[in-house]
């Protein structure tokens, strides 16, 4: 039963089903959601401002590689810039340029990790 944290720019799209599907690095433990288990949303984890958004089931994770600014690979498909906005669309950014900066500053390139979908 994974827990999943939300930062707070991404709290509300999650709480109200806006946001469907987040990426995540991949775990050190190996134990990374799967299709079929209950994933736990929450924002404020291990802090007294900890609150549950929702759960759902996963539907399915899929590896994404982001190598840099438009150079995105999911599964083995080298997404198009349509794709990519359409993915930092869902993943709660509203453009990719914003999608591409969170991701360098948060984890820097090449990034390697699940897409999780609900």
């Amino acid at each position: 039963m994974p827990s999943l944290n939300y930062k707070k720019q991404f709290a509300g799209k999650v709480e109200s089903g806006e946001k469907r599907q987040t990426i995540r690095a991949r775990r050190k433990d190996g134990k990374d959601p799967r299709p079929g288990q209950t994933l736990y949303h929450f924002y404020g984890l291990r802090t007294k401002y900890c609150r549950k958004l929702r759960e759902d089931v996963c539907k399915s994770t899929e590896a994404i590689t982001i190598e840099g600014r438009h150079n995105v690979v999911v599964g083995t498909i080298t997404l198009s810039l349509a794709a990519e906005t359409n993915l930092a669309n869902a993943d709660g950014f509203y453009t990719s340029i914003e999608f591409f900066d969170f991701f360098e500053k948060t984890h820097g390139f090449p990034f390697h990790g699940l897409i999780i979908k609900w």
